[in-house]
Order: structure tokens, then C-alpha cells, then sequence
């Protein structure tokens, strides 16, 4: 049985090049794939293998990072191609490493933790009051947000500056502010850089999106489907989850991405119907050249 092990911490690295060459020789060693990312404010990582593979991990990874908590996921080694270990300024790219601080007990300055169940509470006593801020590119809202959420114009993380400073969102700098992410490190970083910029009441969902959807399932405040960064492209919380995005092409329902069938030009992840997705003439994005390129294909 195979397994997709998910995790963070923040915490000061002294010798990231260290830490990193002691992680992939780990993996190398226990024959384990994914990404890992190490900086001086900690490490991020996902991997996948066997599950006896990923216990030996979490046991080494532990001795060093303490108390590190791990997501378990369906999957395994053949959800990512290769393994690649490296070190960055930030292991969560905002663009502002010197803003960021951090200590032995995590990050400094950020949104107050709020667990699944206490989210509700939260919920349940402020009502409408409550803002739900996704703290991913806009991309990965398309098939899954909670509900009435606040989606920024982001295409990547760098992106949530500009947006946060654009004053947008100044009138929600009063209010109860819940940000949340896939599984909860973006919201570390975010959290903080709202609190800097005038948020006065930042939350930030404990363990993310992973964590809310394992104990609510599709029966709580999450609609749709899960964008994940690995080969499956997209998980479900049960069987009856909400189809929220649709097919760029004809419309229809759907929670699958596509790279465009222009990949030589065209970067983009669209969203598809199998139908679409299976006619070259119509798995493209949209735009004239990739639209060109799909009828020379089809």
C-alpha cells in the first residue's frame, strides 16, 4: 500500500543546505518522490511511497523537526515523477522572506488558529459577519471554495501583495477574517501579512482545507472538489460533492483540469469536460493561437 504524506513547519534553520541534503538523501534512501522546499524559516514538503517507506520517514524527519505534524493521503510515489529537494528564500513564495518571522514555536504575528469544529463556532456566534478569504490562486477556487468566499485575483502566491495593498479588501479589515488554504501554510504566511497591513481580526483554518473536509466531509461550510498539486489534479470529500466549476469550452460541469493543447506556447490549466478534453479541436483555452493550434491537431 502506498501513501502521500503532506507536511510543515516554521521554525529557524540555521543551515538549509544542510537540512536539504540530509532530506534527499532520506527519500533517496527509503525510495520516496515529491517536493521539498527548505529555507531559514523552516521546511514544506509532500511525498509519496510505501507506507512503510513514509512511517521510516516521519520517524527520521521528527528527530530534527519536533512535534512536526503529517497529512496522510491516498496515493503514492507514482503521483510525482521525481524527487526534487531544494532550498529557497521562502518556502512559501509571497515575495517578502524579510518580512516573515519566525521562532522555535512557529510563525510571529499570525492569525489566530481556529480548529474545523471551531470554525462553526465562530460561524454559528458572528453569522454573516464572518469572512471566508482564500488564501490560493484563483485557479483552485474554480472547482471548490467555502461558501460566499472571497476569492483574490491571484495567479500565484506573489500576487497576494498587490491585491492585499490594492484596497479591495479594506472593508473587510474590521471584520472577522477566516483565511484558509489547502493545507493550512499558506495561511501561516498570509495571516501574518494581513496583520501587518491593517486586518485587525485575522483567523487562519488549522490544518486547511485537508483537515475541514476529514471531519465535515461535504455536510459542513466546504462546496465541491479539492485542487491538489499532484497527478490526480483534484480530490473529493465523499461521493456527493458539488461539481462547481465548468467546461471553458461547451459549459457543461465539470472539476477536471487540462493542460491546453498548445503546451509549447500556452501554460494554462483549463478546466474540461471529458468530451472537450478528448476532441483536439476543442482542448484549448480559448485564446486565437492555442485555438489555430487545436484545429492543425484535430
Amino acid at each position: 500500500m502506498s501513501k502521500i504524506l503532506l507536511y510543515y513547519q516554521f521554525r529557524p534553520i540555521a543551515d538549509p543546505r544542510a537540512v536539504m541534503l540530509w532530506q534527499r538523501d532520506l527519500c533517496e534512501s527509503l525510495g520516496l518522490t515529491g517536493r521539498i522546499l527548505v529555507s531559514k524559516h523552516g521546511i514544506n514538503g509532500t511525498v509519496g511511497g510505501p507506507m512503510s517507506a513514509c512511517k521510516r520517514y516521519v520517524r527520521k524527519t521528527r528527530e530534527y523537526f519536533k512535534g512536526m505534524e503529517f497529512k496522510w493521503s491516498e496515493g503514492g510515489a507514482e503521483d510525482f515523477p521525481k524527487l526534487s529537494v531544494k532550498v529557497r528564500d521562502e518556502i512559501v513564495a509571497f515575495g517578502a522572506p524579510d518580512e516573515l518571522k519566525v521562532d522555535e514555536n512557529g510563525v510571529v504575528g499570525g492569525g489566530t488558529h481556529v480548529k474545523p469544529e471551531e470554525l462553526h463556532e465562530l460561524v454559528e456566534k458572528r453569522g454573516d459577519d464572518v469572512v471566508f478569504f482564500d488564501g490560493r490562486n484563483a485557479l483552485e477556487a474554480q472547482i471548490g471554495k467555502f461558501k460566499n468566499a472571497v476569492v483574490p485575483e491571484t495567479n500565484t502566491t506573489h500576487d497576494f501583495i498587490t491585491e492585499l495593498e490594492s484596497g479591495k479588501y479594506d472593508w473587510m479589515k474590521d471584520k472577522p477574517v477566516v483565511s484558509y488554504c489547502t493545507g493550512g501554510i499558506r495561511c501561516e504566511v498570509l495571516s501574518s501579512l494581513m496583520i501587518n497591513r491593517g486586518f485587525k481580526e485575522v483567523y487562519q483554518l488549522d490544518g486547511g482545507i485537508v483537515r475541514y473536509g476529514e471531519k465535515y466531509g461535504n455536510k459542513g461550510l466546504w462546496e465541491g472538489s479539492l485542487y491538489v498539486f499532484d497527478r490526480r489534479m483534484h480530490m473529493e470529500f465523499g461521493e456527493d460533492a458539488a461539481q462547481l466549476g465548468h467546461c471553458v469550452q461547451c459549459d457543461a460541469p465539470t472539476n477536471t483540469f487540462h493542460n491546453c493543447v498548445n503546451e509549447d506556447d500556452c501554460r494554462r490549466q483549463i478546466l474540461l469536460c471529458d468530451d472537450c478534453a478528448s476532441d483536439a479541436s476543442t482542448a484549448h483555452c480559448g485564446g486565437t493561437v492555442c485555438a489555430e493550434v487545436a484545429a492543425e491537431q484535430a
